[in-house]
This record gives structure tokens, sequence and C-alpha cells, in this order.
């Protein structure tokens, strides 16, 4: 038996760019709202997690695939899944549907932490999960460590900020995602492009006062930027590609 959930929202305003194109980080805000809501109705939302276990949800990595830029007024499906409870790591699978269409699809892996080390603990521990699968409609993709280009260059030096933070106390997720197109001048993107694939490690939790130095590599269609704190270490990594917009 399979279980899965759907998340119906309207892009509006806030969500999209000067061209009407859905920005990368309200799509993948949306995607964890999917997410959050699929756990609340599962029975394993983060208060349960914390009561019951000392614990809660991390993103680890996140993909997401579109055929068409996503658009202002567009009325979204996000349907979603999990693949299981096994190991430490747990797949979260995304279909997109914009007004009744498929449009893309998404991916993302998790880890459940302690609340006081942050350690992982291994998911088969979770009896709320059992049973809550998406079986047959699980997808087979895993998201694998970006490969880092041999040249890179330093495009900003971004300080973090209270704005860019949620409830755990560091850098949400989502900003990651807008530091890498501020990084590749998104507002410059040629007329007919648009950003069709994304990929997001997170590597290391930022706080405010902490600065990035944001590095870009790549050729082509494809691009990488990454995040490196102070010290030389990488905070996060990303990789984008770009598509033609089809008439």
């Amino acid at each position: 038996m399979s279980t899965f959930f759907e998340h119906h929202i309207r892009l509006s305003g806030l969500d999209v760019d000067g061209r009407g194109h859905c920005k990368a980080s309200a799509l993948l805000d949306h995607l964890q709202n999917a997410a959050t809501l699929a756990a609340e109705e599962g029975g394993f939302s983060r208060e349960m997690l914390i009561e019951r276990y000392g614990a809660f949800w991390m993103l680890a990595r996140s993909w997401y695939r579109l055929s068409r830029p996503l658009e202002f007024e567009d009325r979204l499906t996000i349907r979603t899944w999990h693949r299981g409870s096994r190991g430490a790591l747990m797949y979260r699978d995304y279909d997109i549907l914009a007004n009744g269409q498929p449009v893309g699809e998404s991916v993302s892996a998790w880890v459940l932490a302690s609340v006081d080390a942050h350690k992982l603990l291994r998911l088969g521990s979770i009896t709320e999960l059992a049973g809550t699968g998406g079986g047959e409609l699980c997808k087979t993709m895993t998201l694998a460590k970006l490969r880092r280009p041999d040249a890179l260059r330093t495009a900003e030096r971004r300080p973090m900020r209270y704005s860019d933070c949620d409830i755990n106390g560091h850098v949400n997720n989502t900003r990651y995602a807008d530091f890498a197109c501020d990084a590749l001048h998104m507002e410059d993107l040629p007329g007919g492009r648009f950003l069709a694939e994304m990929q997001i490690g997170y590597l290391a939790e930022c706080r405010p006062g902490e600065v990035l130095q944001i590095q870009t590599g790549g050729q082509g269609d494809s691009r990488y930027v990454c995040g490196v704190d102070e010290s030389g270490k990488s905070r996060f990594e990303s990789a984008l590609f770009f598509g033609e917009v089809l008439s």
C-alpha cells in the first residue's frame, strides 16, 4: 500500500522574480512545507519527535527539475511521499504539477538529529514511520555529493543575518538557493532561459554574524556555487542547470 500527501498552493507575487518566474528559494520553501505537512499528517511531526525522541528533522540534500518555469498565479499541486526508514537517511520524493499538468519532480534527503548534540539517529527506532512510505510510487534517484570544479572564483563575501534564520536559529535552507542565484546574477539571465534544475547540499549550519565567501564555477548550462567560511570549510554546495523556455 502506498501513502502520499498532496499540498495545493497558488503562486503569488512573493514567490516570483521580475520575470514572473518562481524563484528557486520559493519552490524549495513550498516543497519543504509539503514535507512538513505530510509528516504531521503521518504522525511524525517536529513537535512529536522532539517530545518523544528528543530529535528533529534536518535536510541534508535537495534536488528538483522542471520542464518549464513555474509562473505567477500557477496553481501548484505538490504530491509527496517518503521511501521508508532504514539506516540514518530518509529520502522524500515529490511530483510537481501546475494547473493539473506534470511539470517537474523533486527528491530530498533527510536525517534525524538529536536536539542536544545533533547526533544522527537510526530511523528504524521511530515506530511512527512504519507503513507510511510511498511503496510503488518511490523514485530510485539518490543524491550524491556534487563534484567541485577545479577553478572557482569568489563572487562576494556574504554576511549571515537575522533575517536569514528560521526556528532552529540557523540560516534556513532555502536561503542558500537565494545566495546561489544572487551570485550568478540571475537578473541578467538571457530571455528564453530559465533555471531548470538545481541540487543543494547542506554541509554545515550557518548562524547570524558568520560570513561566507560565495564561490562560483562551471561552464555552459551548468554552474556550481558554494559557500566557504573564513576557515576554509564548505557550508553549502549547489549545482544549477539552465534550459530553454519552450513556446
